[in-house]
């Protein structure tokens, strides 16, 4: 869906923001792209959409070098989401909304209805917040406005700058659990920049961890990047609590479960899904003081997790 090919952008004074970066995003794939300030991420994100210009390489979308198209008609096509959200403060939310669809030459009645769909799949009502304007709003709604706008062209790619940054910690994992949840349904091509790799793990399907100098140091899953660090930059980046994190990236393997046979009620405690983590899953057996923990799907039992079992989920997950 997007593809860079040695794209690079070197400024007038010689600084070299990104260094001939090779990067592929597939069609509904959620791409985080993560590294220490100044490494070029929010300079690779603009340059997909043309805020900044290339200064080598190409970058296609659906196969098109977007390059050489109209820079105007090629953000109208594209979601853009940004920290600070940039509402219109003299508009009203719905307004905000609509801004594109208009642009494009909607009717205004269409629009509306777009734009309140759009509120509603966001989590904010329009009967109570869509004749509101954007200081009416907390800071966590006004993100929710931004990414509803962004989505308003039904856009089949998204870009994301810090998006959940500008909140704090209880409301960024509330917005980031929400866009997972959308991003299921909608099934856009997302690339979304981030400082937080804790963030970028959960987020993303695959991490693209940047290093100073605008060189790609790593782009792989988030198992394989916590696993498997390319280098002492990555894995310093990381952290030395990464295998940790893996529990947060690594589903239960229901393959790998022990059987029911012979086990008691009473060893297991409570059950987890099947769609759990590892780390949800150990959480809970810890919670329980218990030394396994049974394993739903639905309201049948499919079998029994040990810590053995995490062990070896683990190592299966990179296989």
């Amino acid at each position: 869906m997007i593809r860079l090919t040695r794209v690079g952008k070197t400024y007038p004074d010689g600084t070299v923001a990104v260094h001939e970066l090779d990067l592929e995003v597939g069609r509904g794939e959620l791409v985080c792209l993560v590294g220490p300030s100044g490494c070029g991420k929010s300079t690779t994100l603009k340059m997909i959409n043309r805020l900044i210009e290339p200064s080598s390489g190409t970058i296609e979308i659906d196969g098109r070098d977007v390059t050489t198209s109209d820079p105007v008609t090629l953000r109208r096509g594209i979601g853009y989401v940004i920290q600070q959200v940039g509402l219109f403060p003299h508009q009203r939310i719905v307004t905000n909304v609509m801004t594109v669809p208009l642009l494009y030459g909607e009717s205004k009645a269409v629009a509306r209805e777009r734009a309140e769909s759009l509120m509603s799949l966001v989590g904010l009502d329009p009967a109570t917040y869509a004749d509101r304007y954007p200081h009416q709003l907390s800071g966590g709604q006004r993100q929710r406005v931004g990414v509803a706008r962004a989505l308003a062209a039904d856009p089949p790619v998204l870009l994301m700058d810090e998006p959940f940054g500008a909140v704090d910690p209880v409301v960024r994992v509330r917005l980031q659990e929400e866009f997972l949840r959308l991003q299921q349904d909608l099934d856009k091509t997302v690339v979304l920049v981030t400082h937080d790799i804790d963030e970028a793990v959960k987020m993303g399907d695959r991490v693209a961890v940047f290093a100073d100098g605008g060189r790609l140091a790593q782009y792989a899953t988030p198992a394989e990047l916590l696993a498997r660090p390319a280098d002492d930059f990555v894995a310093d980046f990381v952290g030395s609590t990464r295998g940790l994190r893996r529990l947060a990236v690594t589903p239960i393997d229901p393959a790998l479960l022990e059987p029911m046979d012979g086990v008691t009620a009473g060893e297991l405690g409570a059950a987890v899904d099947v769609d759990s983590t590892l780390e949800q899953a150990l959480a809970e057996m810890m919670r329980q003081d218990k030394a396994m923990i049974g394993v739903k799907d639905g309201h049948r039992f499919v079998g029994v997790l040990t810590p053995a079992g995490v062990h070896h989920a683990l190592r299966a997950s990179l296989r």
